[in-house]
């Protein structure tokens, strides 16, 4: 009896699992089996491929993605300079043979700039040392001696790498002369017997001109120089130079607008020849913040990204040089804006000196 009490427990257990079995399958089990059997494929699949060529542990993918993506809204630009591959620039100024070294500091309007040249005969030179943005001038020292300490301290470097004290030289330039304290660096200047060089803003872009533009480029090109009281813009007529004034890079202090500012850019740039806009060569503080972004090693010619690819200019002044750069480019339509990491007007200065 109790055997055949375990044999129908048996036979029934049997029969509710064939009743499951044929369920299941009457129900799609099947189906769900391949519709799972897929994604738990690509699953072990995304856990084992490598991750792309352009993607790094820091990130760098999402960084990549939005330059790319950046690059094709500025493709849509009517600016062809973003439509065109960036080419290095070839061209190697020649060295000076059995140079003197000479040094000038530039009383500039953001600060102090000096530069030591080694410069021969012929007038070919070469940059030796530089420091930029020592901002005396802004800074109004309290004191006679402050100011009188601060400069022997400039012209003390300059003796100790090799520079006369008569090939020392000091140039303010056209935008410095309306900032205060001015007028008190150049007294204590003379006081310590050295001669202040005043420039105009048209000689001032004469002489960059001079020290920025090689003479290969005479007759297709002209010089802008971006600094931060005013703007010059020349080009060669000729035998002679010819150079305009426009806004400068802190034009925003004075509360004058970007349009206007363009405007009138737009109106001085337009008057460069068109046979002299295949190549601009850029000089001034905020061209300098924008050859940074993009240069290649130490190179001493970068070609500058179109204005429209600089989308990341956060202070003000660089802002405001923008503008400035970028009125240039529409009103030449020049493509190709080359920065000299090496030259400056006052350097153009000491190669009009014997």
């Amino acid at each position: 009896m109790q055997r055949l009490t375990v044999a129908g427990r048996l036979l029934i257990t049997a029969l509710v699992l064939a009743g499951i079995f044929f369920a299941f399958r009457y129900f799609g089990g099947n189906e769900a089996l391949r519709k799972l059997s897929p994604k738990e494929q690509e699953t072990a699949e995304s856990q084992t491929l490598p991750s792309p060529d352009n993607q790094t542990t820091d990130g760098s993918s999402d960084e990549a993605t939005s330059t790319a993506s950046s690059s094709d809204k500025s493709g849509s630009s009517d600016n062809t300079a973003t439509d065109q591959p960036k080419q290095a620039f070839s061209y190697t100024a020649p060295e000076p043979q059995n140079g003197q070294l000479k040094g000038v500091v530039e009383l500039g309007a953001s600060g102090f700039n000096s530069f030591i040249i080694r410069v021969d005969g012929q007038k070919r030179w070469k940059l030796e040392k530089a420091e930029f943005n020592n901002s005396l001038v802004l800074e109004n020292m309290a004191t006679d001696n402050d100011i009188r300490m601060g400069l022997k301290s400039y012209i003390g470097k300059m003796l100790d790498f090799g520079v006369g004290g008569r090939n020392i030289h000091f140039v303010v330039s056209s935008g410095a002369q309306k900032a205060e304290g001015t007028q008190k660096i150049t007294r204590v200047l003379k006081s310590l017997n050295y001669v202040v060089n005043t420039v105009t803003a048209e000689q001032e872009g004469s002489l960059a001109l001079r020290a920025v533009l090689p003479s290969e480029f005479y007759s297709n090109s002209f010089v802008t120089d971006i600094g931060s009281g005013n703007t010059k813009i020349s080009w060669k007529e000729g035998s002679s130079t010819k150079a305009l004034e426009t806004y400068g890079a802190k034009y925003f202090q004075n509360g004058t607008s970007a349009e206007t500012v363009a405007t009138e850019v737009q109106a001085k740039a337009k008057q460069v020849p068109a046979d002299h806009r295949k190549t601009c060569f850029i000089i001034g503080g905020v061209p300098f913040e924008l050859a940074k972004a993009v240069r290649n090693g130490k190179e001493r010619y970068t070609i500058l990204d179109a204005p429209s690819d600089y989308t990341k200019m956060e202070d003000a002044k660089s802002k405001a040089g923008l503008t400035i750069y970028k009125a240039i480019a529409d009103a030449t339509g020049c493509n190709q804006f080359v920065f000299d990491w090496d030259a400056n007007f006052t350097i153009g200065y000491l190669l009009t000196l014997n």
